[in-house]
């Protein structure tokens, strides 16, 4: 089988590897089993590897590397004008010789793939939607532009789309998906007993403006006026990494907060371990999988109320959903760390739902879905 994705993840080329974000790489990797050749139209890009970047576990890979565009300036439109031929073509080009055509959406590629993949109506495809499929959130026009192309079965044959969540009046071709990062093998019994001298939260993610790290760090801060003895560990990098810093040192911190940078699996796994509650203040999701990977591991999760969160955590039963007011966020963290049958309960009920969705069960509907 070829098998083709289509992505806008960027790409490092080294060692006769491509490497990437490995979270995407390792979902891919569990496809790539069942096929024989790949196929990938995706950016690639010069730079280093780092700690959260994998490689493509396939030995026959197909890497047609196609410019990055955006429409975010009128400098960068009128520059993806003469972009997008090229893409279309390499994507066209792609599919034209591709037993099954995989998208992963939202995104500019993925924007491009929904148009091209109408011009064959009798090949297999599935799409990945990663983002937030909440027909009532507020997206960008690309974004629902992608969604009305995927749903809509008089343009898009045989297509199965994968979403997160279960939504009123899809078209037949949506299924609700998930994502898995563990394994059956690796599911363990964590006992978040209330030992230690302090209580630890854990921010895993971006740091970008829209995952809120800052709002994170201020639910610590105001945690620590009251009283409380918790620290706070924030792991990923991103453009507001300076002004977190910043804060931090303005506000005497530094004894409370951390930031460590991204780190392999490995790392987080045991961070995860060792944490009491897992936060992610994002203004938007699909399957947050920090938030699943925190619970698999029994933190209590912190989270906004958007997409499938809601579902995620038991609309509170499992977890806490901010309500994005510091004093009302603030007053229900205190309440758990006050009560610890509270926080026991809340933490076997997230760690139990969360180790249902392990990689092997994910591996399974994989299978399914490529009819192999």
């Amino acid at each position: 089988m070829n098998f083709l994705i289509i992505t806008h993840v960027n790409h490092i080329h080294k060692d006769d590897q491509y490497f990437g974000y490995g979270p995407y790489i390792g979902e891919m990797n569990i496809w790539l089993k069942y096929v024989n050749k790949v196929t990938i139209v995706a950016p690639l890009k010069n730079g280093n590897i780092s700690p959260i970047d994998l490689s493509y576990q396939c030995d026959n890979i197909d890497f047609r590397n196609v410019p990055d565009f955006s429409f975010t300036s009128l400098k960068s439109r009128i520059i993806s004008i003469y972009k997008l031929p090229i893409i279309f073509w390499n994507i066209y080009m792609a599919m034209r010789k591709a037993d099954h055509i995989h998208l992963r959406c939202p995104g500019n590629m993925g924007l491009i793939a929904c148009f091209v993949q109408i011009l064959f109506p009798n090949k297999i495809k599935t799409a990945k939607y990663a983002g937030n499929w909440d027909p009532n959130s507020k997206q960008p026009w690309t974004y629902r532009l992608q969604k009305y192309l995927l749903k809509n079965t008089f343009l898009t044959k045989k297509m199965t789309v994968l979403v997160y969540g279960d939504w009123k009046n899809q078209s037949r071709n949506i299924k609700s998906f998930f994502t898995a990062t563990y394994s059956d093998s690796e599911k363990e019994i964590i006992d978040k007993s209330f030992v230690n001298l302090y209580f630890k939260l854990l921010f895993v993610g971006s740091l970008v403006d829209g995952k809120r790290p800052l709002y994170a760090i201020k639910l610590i801060e105001g945690l620590i006026k009251k009283g409380y003895n918790v620290i706070l560990d924030l792991y990923g990098d991103g453009l507001e990494k300076k002004n977190l810093e910043n804060y931090i040192q303005t506000n005497n911190l530094e004894k409370y907060i951390f930031l460590k940078g991204n780190q392999n699996r490995e790392t987080l796994k045991n961070a995860y371990k060792e944490s009491n509650f897992v936060v992610l203040p994002s203004k938007s999701e699909g399957w947050p999988k920090a938030i699943a990977e925190g619970m698999f591991w029994g933190c209590v999760p912190i989270a906004t109320k958007v997409s499938c969160v809601p579902s995620m955590l038991d609309f509170g039963n499992r977890g806490i959903m901010l309500e994005m007011n510091l004093d009302i966020d603030l007053n229900q963290i205190a309440k758990i760390i006050e009560n610890e049958g509270t926080f026991t309960k809340k933490s076997k009920l997230a760690l139990n739902w969360s180790q249902k969705y392990t990689s092997d069960i994910f591996e399974k509907e994989i299978k399914a879905l490529l009819q192999v």
